[in-house]
């Protein structure tokens, strides 16, 4: 196991619910001292509170805001073993979705790994030892519907992990990539009949991920699939594209004569 939970330090972003939260619980389960990070700050405490960690409101997106974070949270743990770049959002719309929604998406899905990542990896370098843990989505290997800033910045996000386990895993440097589908967390409420329609019959608890991630922590491989059957998805989509998006395609009208949209 490349991070030693008993005594690390973990920052978490999106913390005050759904996965971020179930990992704060088991990973402090595991005798982690946790730092959970949420643009609800409330939330954030209430998680903290729980599991016997420490909270901040903050907006882990922004530079200003990121920079904040690895301060405070350096000054509170010590040193920072983990970082679990989780917050994300998923705001509906395709094409003509405002120009500030697009970039909303960009800063909170990808900038802020990338923000993080920036201010985590001297120290991580020195030390020879760090890991990266990118919560992106089944989005990031496949696509999702009715969300093209969601789609597009989860395949960002998991380029970008990417590009740093190629980059790093040499130095000391564990990367991985949570990719689950449909879960059951307020994103998942949010995109409504269409959503459930698309994911539900599938979608599991924020618990079985974070179980998924302690049990993939065991072997550091990069893909961490809550749904194993992603696996599967992913390897048609690369090796029979037209036929994948066929399909995507057909799922679409199901969910467009289902919706009225």
């Amino acid at each position: 196991m490349s991070t030693e939970l008993n005594g690390a330090g973990v920052v978490i972003t999106g913390g005050g619910g759904g996965i971020g939260s179930a990992l704060a619980r088991r990973f402090a389960a595991e005798g982690a001292r946790i730092f959970v990070a949420d643009l609800d700050g409330d939330a954030a405490a209430a998680v903290a509170a729980e599991v016997g960690g420490v909270a901040l409101g903050v907006d882990a997106a922004s530079e200003a805001g990121v920079g904040q974070l690895i301060t405070a949270a350096k000054a509170e743990l010590g040193t920072i073993d983990l970082f679990c770049a989780n917050a994300g959002i998923a705001p509906h719309g395709g094409a003509d979705a405002p120009e500030d929604v697009w970039a909303r998406a960009w800063d909170v899905n990808v900038m802020a790994h990338v923000r993080a990542a920036k201010l985590l990896l001297p120290d991580w370098l020195d030390r020879g030892k760090g890991h990266f843990l990118a919560t992106v989505s089944a989005a990031g290997l496949l696509t999702v519907l009715g969300s093209a800033p969601y789609a597009v910045t989860k395949h960002g996000a998991l380029a970008f992990a990417e590009w740093l386990s190629a980059t790093y895993r040499h130095r000391g440097i564990t990367v991985q990539a949570i990719c689950p589908q449909g879960v059951r967390t307020n994103m998942l409420a949010s995109t409504g009949r269409a959503g459930e329609l698309i994911m539900g019959a599938s979608a599991i608890e924020p618990e079985q991920v974070a179980d998924a991630v302690l049990e993939a922590f065991t072997d550091d491989r990069f893909l961490i699939l809550p749904h194993p059957e992603v696996a599967g998805y992913y390897a048609a989509r690369a090796t029979d594209t037209d036929r994948w998006l066929a399909g995507m395609n057909k799922l679409q009208r199901k969910v467009e004569q289902a919706t009225g949209e």
